[in-house]
């Protein structure tokens, strides 16, 4: 009996670990899927997700999402390009005030322009952003962020109560080199799994929080 008992369970050890491992493969290959796609429709706002900035100027990978935000109010997708995200402490500058500051520096007129300063991860910001949305009659947003970022913010996003697609940047250091992509992609398995299992999210490296 015991041995029999011993085979049950390694079997079901077996079963669980299998499922767990089909999740991660379905879900990396999800994220790289939803990576791949770029959705630009008229929309109410641009959302450029925030990443690290030093002394109110943007990082190599904020300055990507930025530039391409930039991109899609000149080709007319929104009238609006909203930044969002705090500050960490002993910063002088939230992300959303550099990269408000860094389009207004580019040529975006600032009635273009609506820096949302609180967040210091992606489920935080966009529930900020959802508020900011309410108060002024929003529902349609394009969401500027990395490609692997993609799906878990869309997700976020839909569950804070707007209507999201993504447009990603396909520059910056987050898509240089194919064994960056994987780390980042391995990363968000993680965190879009622990979002769908918990409802939290995680604060981390740029793209992840």
């Amino acid at each position: 009996m015991a041995a029999v008992a011993g085979r049950l369970v390694v079997r079901v050890l077996g079963a669980a670990v299998t499922a767990v491992l089909l999740l991660a493969a379905s879900t990396a290959t999800a994220i790289w899927w939803v990576a791949r796609q770029d959705a630009r429709p008229t929309s109410d706002a641009i959302v450029v997700l925030g990443s690290a900035q030093y002394n109110g100027v943007p990082s190599s990978i904020f300055e990507a999402r930025l530039e391409h935000a930039h991109k899609l109010y000149e080709e007319g997708v929104a009238p609006v390009i909203v930044t969002v995200g705090g500050k960490a402490t002993g910063d002088t500058f939230t992300e959303a005030e550099a990269g408000r500051d860094y389009l207004a520096q580019t040529g975006v007129p600032a009635d273009a322009l609506l820096a949302v300063p609180e967040g210091v991860d992606t489920l935080e910001s966009v529930r900020a952003v959802a508020a900011e949305f309410a108060e002024r009659g929003w529902d349609h947003a394009v969401l500027v962020s990395d490609p692997w970022h993609a799906m878990r913010a869309e997700r976020m996003t839909e569950d804070a109560g707007l209507d999201a697609v993504s447009s990603p940047t396909r520059q910056g250091p987050a898509v240089q080199t194919r064994a960056t992509q994987f780390r980042y992609i391995l990363r968000e398995t993680a965190a879009y799994l622990l979002y769908r299992a918990t409802g939290e999210s995680v604060a981390g490296a740029p793209g992840i929080g």
